[in-house]
C-alpha cells in the first residue's frame, strides 16, 4: 500500500463503477491488475453502484452524454421497465456510454485527487509529529 497505488485504486474503482456493464467489478478488478493499482480497493470501490444508486447515475450519465453528442432529450418518455430498455436500447446506448465514459473519467479524476491528498496529509501529520515528539524530549550531552 503505497499512495500511488491506493490513488490509481480510487480513479480505477470510481471509473468503473459508471461502465454499464454487469460485471463492473471484474473490470475494476482487470484494469487493477494491469495497471498495479491496489486491486481490494478498486473493486470494493465500485459497490457504489447497487440497485437503488444506479438509476439515478445513469440517467445523468444518459444526460451528459446526450449534452455532449448535442442530442435532444426531450423526446423520449421514460418508462423504468425491461420492455422499454429493450425497445430504445439502440438510441440510448450510445449518449449512455459517452456520459458513463465522462462520469467515470470525472469520479475517478475526483477520487485520485481525494485519495493523493488524504494520504499526503496522513503522512505530513505523522511527520509533524513525530519532529514535535522529538523536539519535546531531552537533549543527552555526551
Amino acid at each position: 500500500m503505497n499512495r500511488r497505488a491506493v490513488s490509481g485504486a480510487a480513479f480505477v474503482g470510481l471509473f468503473s463503477a459508471f461502465i454499464p456493464v454487469p460485471s463492473q467489478m471484474l473490470l475494476a478488478a482487470l484494469i487493477a491488475i494491469l495497471t498495479r493499482v491496489n486491486l481490494p480497493i478498486s473493486v470494493a470501490l465500485v459497490w457504489i453502484t447497487n440497485p437503488i444508486t444506479i438509476p439515478p447515475m445513469f440517467y445523468a450519465a444518459y444526460h451528459l452524454g446526450a449534452l455532449i453528442l448535442g442530442i435532444n432529450t426531450n423526446d423520449f418518455q421514460v418508462e423504468i421497465t425491461f420492455d422499454w430498455l429493450f425497445e430504445n436500447f439502440m438510441a440510448i446506448s450510445e449518449p449512455l456510454l459517452v456520459g458513463a465514459v465522462a462520469c467515470g473519467l470525472i469520479s475517478g479524476s475526483l477520487g485520485f485527487t481525494a485519495a493523493h491528498f488524504i494520504w499526503r496529509n496522513q503522512v505530513l501529520r505523522r511527520w509533524r509529529k513525530r519532529r514535535q515528539t522529538r523536539s519535546q524530549r531531552p537533549h543527552s550531552s555526551a
